[in-house]
């Protein structure tokens, strides 16, 4: 792992948002919901292409595995390997393992610069 995919700090806010303090010196923000729509499991990456090939014209709905009952929380978090970060959603979704390096690239922050 480099600098920038090292974390020093993990800090998860099951109800609102994951701080991730990396080695490098920044300090990366991911909404809840960020982290649950952007799910790395083949399910929802299969979920996401289907749903920038459906055609523009249609109206269309995309719905993510899991069932939501209530507002969307972290229900837990373990680290797997040292080299990503495993969540369990309280939507019942859980097979997500998102890699430090995935997290960096996903960066909202960044996104925003």
């Amino acid at each position: 792992m480099t600098p920038s995919t090292t974390p020093v700090r993990l800090d998860l806010q099951k109800q609102s948002q994951l701080t991730i303090d990396w080695q490098d010196g920044r300090t990366s923000v991911y909404p809840i919901s960020v982290l649950r729509t952007l799910c790395p499991c083949a399910t929802c990456k299969q979920s996401r292409q289907e749903q920038a090939a459906a055609p523009k014209n249609r109206l269309s709905l995309r719905v993510l595995p899991g069932t939501v009952e209530q507002p969307l929380s972290a229900s837990s978090a373990e680290l797997v390997g040292g080299y990503a970060l495993r969540i369990d959603w309280s939507d019942g979704h859980s097979s997500g393992i998102y890699s430090f390096e995935y997290l960096r690239s996903i960066d909202p922050q960044a996104a925003a610069r």
